[in-house]
């Protein structure tokens, strides 16, 4: 319930109504946009008191949480904790029953197995069924084909030890012991599969629900909360019953009994579009005195703002204060009429400019079509927070209505929303004038360049969380941005550069710098794609550092040396466009490296020649040792045995059994 609600103090028992009237107190300080925010930490009581579930008569608990507001239906909602996000989020917090109960249409599955809990033939039984999985440090993470669950339930039960369970979650929800598998359907089933687990595992006893020893499990978050409407599970008689018909049923079941009726919300407001101010775009209508009010004819459009505007004290429009502007004739009449001086807001402007923007000169229409085809939708929309609450919604209601009147194409004007953080003050406070806390970055563009304080913006931290400003850290960049530019110069300096015969260049040095240059160009070609632009500088700082290691083990000039030039400047420059222009300039490219395609990644060239074998005693990690990477059973057992780390462990004793994993890891069972 909001906390406001008036049934609050009523259904609050009286062992819970000092901490509920203290949370009111605390709500009611708060806007509702503050307690709608989805960054804050959800927040809430229990009242003491608890509602029957009409459908199933089952007891639930009542709480008031300030996301809850009174204006929004009737101040009180029945959670669905997995299957809405502010729910999940405080069911998770606070250890409430989260049951899903809309099953996924994308059918994942997903099982994660603790390695200690799984005989040494599990991985070869998934293997031979076809059942993909990637070895951890921690276990086994399945990702289950739908068609193959039941024998990956065999596989998993068989391989299990006992003292263990394992659980596959998504498109069904089971829980593996050796002896049986229990799916959960219910609280009831939640709370006696939680009891089992305690019981095998006594460090788990501080956990509430299911749903929260899943969430430990990394692997398992993208898979257990889900939005999407889709049939219904676990919800007794309506179990089985296809999403578009689960509301409709519901309702129809509740008006036959007679306790509930279907009813629809509204939480539109209207947009008033009018401004009382010059620079808008006039409003084309004009006002007759015998004829009304009459939009202006399409061929006197557009309508122009007068140019000789007075600005005077008066709160007036400019506009209503020229002394001709608005005179006009009725295109009715044709007799004397006034324009409109009020103009429209200018999110009437921003809500399609995106269009105009296609073909600016284009007179026949909003937008040539054939522009519009090939560049429409919008591939990435970006912005602050609050523009998905305001400036997107007017765009999509735009895009909408031209969709309808057949203008436009498709249902969303953008495939994708990122949304970037706030760079703060150094006060941690966000910059605006009243605080006088704004920084302006022109004191370190005349010192550093612009390109510097570019690269910095994008390095200082992640892209969608933003944080203080601090400019000190501006120096690690400046030291970066200088060896590059050193290197590039540096190397063409030397008369031997490039006059080298090719067998005179050592091929374990080039074949390394290859790598690390195309392993560099998968990292950054991903981190482009994810926003992490902070990554993508520390990247290519990392390959610098491996570049000047080549440069001295007499690299410069090969093959090699040239295509990582060209790669590593086509990857700068996004970050440092400038200096990569020059250096692109200096190593003989014609002009301009922002015209390049992105280069590709050499898949083979990536591959690393020696791995990380992972060494474990009883499960455990104890050792990592790199080792070729087609290193045989019996050579990897060998070297693990011979890990004087691992050699403090044994003792002298015998291992009673060798796991190993091909190409992962050694796991000494003693």
């Amino acid at each position: 319930m909001a906390p406001e609600h008036p049934l609050v103090h009523k259904i609050t028992t009286d062992i819970n109504r000092e901490a509920v009237e203290s949370y009111i107190q605390e709500a009611t300080r708060q806007t509702d946009i503050e307690r709608e925010s989805i960054e804050t930490d959800k927040t809430g009581v229990f009242t003491g008191g608890y509602a029957v579930n009409p459908v199933n008569n089952e007891r639930i608990p009542i709480w008031i949480a300030d996301y809850v507001l009174m204006t929004y239906g009737t101040g009180a909602i029945m959670a669905v904790p997995a299957h809405d996000e502010r729910d999940f989020e405080f069911a998770l917090k606070f250890g409430l029953p989260i049951l899903p109960v809309i099953d996924r249409g994308d059918g994942k599955l997903k099982s994660f197995a603790a390695l200690e809990s799984m005989e040494s033939g599990f991985p070869a039984a998934l293997t031979e069924a076809n059942i993909p999985y990637v070895l951890t440090d921690l276990g086994y993470e399945v990702t289950i084909p739908l068609e193959k669950m039941d024998q990956y339930l065999q596989i998993a039960q068989t391989n299990l030890f006992p003292g263990y369970w394992s659980e596959v979650v998504g498109a069904q929800w089971l829980f593996v012991f050796k002896d049986e598998i229990i799916q959960w359907d219910s609280v009831r089933t939640d709370r006696n599969i939680l009891s089992r687990c305690k019981s095998l595992k006594p460090a788990i006893e501080d956990i509430r629900s299911l749903m929260e020893m899943l969430w430990l499990c990394e692997f398992y978050r993208d898979t257990l909360y889900h939005h999407e409407y889709g049939r219904m599970i676990n919800s007794g008689q309506f179990s089985g019953t296809a999403g578009d018909a689960a509301v409709p049923s519901v309702i129809a079941w509740l008006e036959e009994r007679g306790i509930g009726t279907g009813a629809v919300n509204y939480r539109l407001r209207d947009w008033l579009i009018s401004r009382q101010r010059y620079w808008g775009a006039p409003i084309p209508m004009v006002y007759c005195q015998a004829c009304g009010v009459q939009p202006v004819p399409d061929d006197q459009l557009p309508i122009l703002l007068p140019e000789d505007v007075q600005w005077l004290p008066t709160g007036e429009s400019p506009l209503k204060l020229h002394p001709i502007w608005s005179n006009t004739t009725c295109p009715v009449c044709g007799e004397s009429a006034k324009r409109e001086t009020d103009t429209m807001d200018t999110f009437m402007c921003s809500s399609w400019y995106h269009l105009r923007y296609l073909s600016p000169d284009y007179d026949l229409g909003p937008f040539d079509q054939r522009e519009y085809d090939y560049w429409m939708p919008v591939d990435i929309y970006t912005g602050g927070i609050e523009h998905a609450t305001m400036h997107l919604i007017y765009t999509r209601f735009f895009h909408k209505a031209g969709r309808d009147m057949d203008i436009m194409k498709g249902s969303e004007p953008m495939l994708q929303l990122r949304n970037q953080g706030i760079v703060l003050g150094e006060d941690s406070e966000k910059m605006s004038k009243s605080r006088g806390n704004v920084i302006a970055p022109d004191h370190l563009v005349n010192r550093y360049g612009a390109d510097v304080v570019r690269a910095y913006l994008m390095f200082f931290s992640r892209w969608d969380l933003g944080g203080p400003w601090n400019s000190s850290g501006i120096e690690g960049v400046v030291r970066w941005v200088r060896r590059v530019w050193i290197l590039f110069h540096e190397v063409r300096e030397d008369p031997s550069f490039g006059k080298q015969e090719f067998d005179a260049y050592d091929p374990d040095t080039i074949r390394n710098l290859k790598r690390k240059v195309h392993q560099t160009l998968q990292k950054v070609s991903h981190d482009f794609e994810e926003f992490e632009f902070n990554t993508i500088i520390s990247a290519l700082m990392e390959l610098l550092n491996e570049i000047y290691k080549a440069r001295d083990e007499g690299a410069a000039g090969s093959d090699e040396w040239r295509e990582m030039e060209d790669i590593y400047l086509r990857m700068m420059a996004p970050v440092t466009p400038h200096i990569a222009e020059e250096l692109w300039q200096l190593i003989g490219k014609q002009y301009s490296i922002h015209t390049q395609s992105w280069p590709e990644v050499d898949e083979d060239a990536a591959v690393e020649e020696t791995i990380p074998l992972i060494i474990q005693v009883n499960g455990k990690l104890r050792d990592r040792i790199q080792v070729p990477l087609n290193i045989r059973a019996e050579e990897a057992e060998m070297v693990a045995l011979s890990s004087k780390v691992v050699q403090g462990y044994l003792s002298g004793k015998n291992p009673q059994r060798i796991i190993y994993v091909p190409g992962r890891l050694v796991n000494i069972v003693l």
